[in-house]
Formats: structure tokens, C-alpha cells, sequence
């Protein structure tokens, strides 16, 4: 399955859950294969990640819930490398619960905004088609993703 990685990882910031992640990514594929008939070329990836988007909203609408509040899995998504020392290890692993938390904690239209861009990778044109938003809602979304996430991590860094 192309790009499915990519659906899964923007899935899964969005519900935040496993198993929510994995029936929204689900639908998308079934949806994408549907209406395979009028993709007219371009960006498959974009394509596929606005039906993902897409998805997770109707599962959302269906759900009846505003956020997903699950506690991160460090397992399921560690990427720490095992070979280090055990204190930097221990420092990175907080560092990327700390990062992971933040980003969760971002309202999910800028969420999904900074997870595009940072994670997948999307270049702004891309983000805007995925979103459906003017490319000026994209940068202004971004540039607030960014301002929320850094003084999110700035107050939890000085309260510890």
C-alpha cells in the first residue's frame, strides 16, 4: 500500500490512539480506492493524506468527541538508539515525551498543520491541497503551531 506509513503516522496524531488511527486510516484507503476513478494525477501522497484527514473528521463527527486523550505509548514509537549510554538515553526519552505532550496538547487544527509539515514533510502548496485552506491559513497555522509548541515546552521546561 502506497504511502501508508504516512496515512497511519498523520492518523495516529490525530486520534492520538492506536486502534482509532488504524480504522480511520482503514476507511481512507477504502475511500481512496472508491473514488480511485477521479484522481486526475498530481500528488498521490497529498491526495491520500487529505482523504486520511477527511476520515478522521467523519470518525470524529461519528465518535462525538472533541479530543482524544490517550496517554502515549514510549514503546510503540521509541526511537531512541539502544547502544547509548543509559543517562542519555533516560535524558532523550524524556525529551521526547516532553515533545510528543506538547505536540498533543496543540489544538488539532494546528496539530495536523505542524505534523504535515514537520513530520511528513509537505511543502506548504501540499499542506494547503491536504487541509483544503488557502496557503495563507497554512503558513499563519503553522507559524501559531510553532509559538503554541515552543511556549508549551518553554513552561513545562521551567516548571521542572
Amino acid at each position: 500500500m502506497p504511502h501508508m506509513d504516512a496515512a497511519y503516522n498523520l492518523a495516529h496524531w490525530l486520534t492520538r490512539e492506536d486502534s482509532d488511527a488504524q480504522d480511520v486510516v482503514q476507511d481512507a484507503y477504502l475511500r481512496a480506492f472508491k473514488f480511485f476513478g477521479g484522481f486526475r494525477g498530481g500528488n498521490s501522497r497529498a491526495w491520500l493524506l487529505r482523504i486520511v484527514r477527511n476520515s478522521f473528521y467523519d470518525w470524529l463527527k461519528q465518535n462525538r468527541r472533541e479530543e482524544v486523550n490517550e496517554p502515549f505509548d514510549e514503546e510503540l514509537h521509541d526511537t531512541v538508539d539502544e547502544t547509548s549510554a543509559p543517562d542519555a538515553l533516560l535524558l532523550e526519552k524524556a525529551d521526547h515525551e516532553r515533545l510528543y505532550q506538547a505536540i498533543a496538547g496543540l489544538p488539532v487544527e494546528f496539530r495536523e498543520i505542524l505534523v504535515l509539515r514537520e513530520l511528513e514533510g509537505l511543502s506548504y502548496k501540499e499542506i494547503s491541497d491536504v487541509a483544503g485552506v488557502p496557503l495563507g491559513t497554512v503558513m499563519s497555522r503553522l507559524a501559531r503551531a510553532r509559538e503554541h509548541l515552543r511556549a508549551l515546552l518553554v513552561t513545562r521546561t521551567e516548571a521542572k
